[in-house]
């Protein structure tokens, strides 16, 4: 057995997201299909408790959209230039004794996030990325800003495709052991737009970062 949240974009109150966690059979293995059964596992949990439909945001994802959307394959655009957000999460990380490692902003992501030098350089310290500072409080704020700044162009097409979604997953996310979360970030961007909040929030990072200090970034695991 194990469990995994769902995340699902808050209606009321002041929160952003709603976590819930749902325990479910878990299949071992690296396999892309053993990894495509537990989504299924997953969901079919998560839809006894009434959270259906819900989209995988992952390269495993059954839907082309979650793929699209995964920060493997979503890009983020500067300088002239596009880059997996992954590459430039992992690339932009500030730590004790070096960082940034921008040079991973040209490799594969999965490479970029297997890095030794993210685990062999002390604790984190920040972020720099195109030339500003971002801090690591509150704790997913940089990583939420890449991922809802990349979707954000796209808005009409999500309103379309991507609403209608009760919440959101990711697999390979394990809250045990990671903080950051494509699927999380997902449901923040719905919610902070269902509020009126999302296009100001889009001026700038620090008006980013305001909203999310204002409301409550997530109601945290709920069973």
């Amino acid at each position: 057995m194990a469990e995994r949240p769902v995340f699902i974009p808050a209606e009321r109150g002041d929160r952003l997201v709603d976590e819930h966690s749902i325990e479910f059979c878990w299949h071992r293995g690296m396999a892309a299909s053993q990894k495509r059964k537990n989504i299924i596992e997953l969901h079919t949990e998560a839809a006894k408790r009434g959270y259906s439909p819900l989209l995988e945001i992952s390269s495993k994802s059954e839907e082309r959209i979650g793929q699209r959307m995964s920060a493997f394959s979503l890009k983020v655009k500067f300088a002239g230039r596009e880059v997996a957000l992954e590459n430039v999460f992992q690339g932009s990380k500030i730590f004790k004794n070096g960082g940034p490692y921008t040079d991973l902003y040209d490799i594969d992501p999965r490479e970029a996030k297997a890095d030794k030098r993210l685990k062999e350089s002390g604790p984190l310290t920040g972020f720099r990325f195109d030339g500003q500072d971002f801090p690591i409080e509150p704790q997913t704020v940089f990583y939420d800003w890449l991922y809802i700044s990349a979707l954000y162009p796209h808005i009409e097409f999500l309103r379309d495709k991507v609403y209608n979604y009760k919440g959101f997953t990711d697999i390979a996310f394990n809250p045990a052991r990671s903080i950051n979360c494509q699927a999380r970030s997902c449901a923040t961007l719905i919610s902070l737009d269902r509020k009126g909040l999302l296009a100001k929030s889009m001026l700038s990072f620090s008006d980013f970062l305001r909203t999310i200090q204002t409301e409550k970034p997530s109601s945290g695991r709920l069973k």
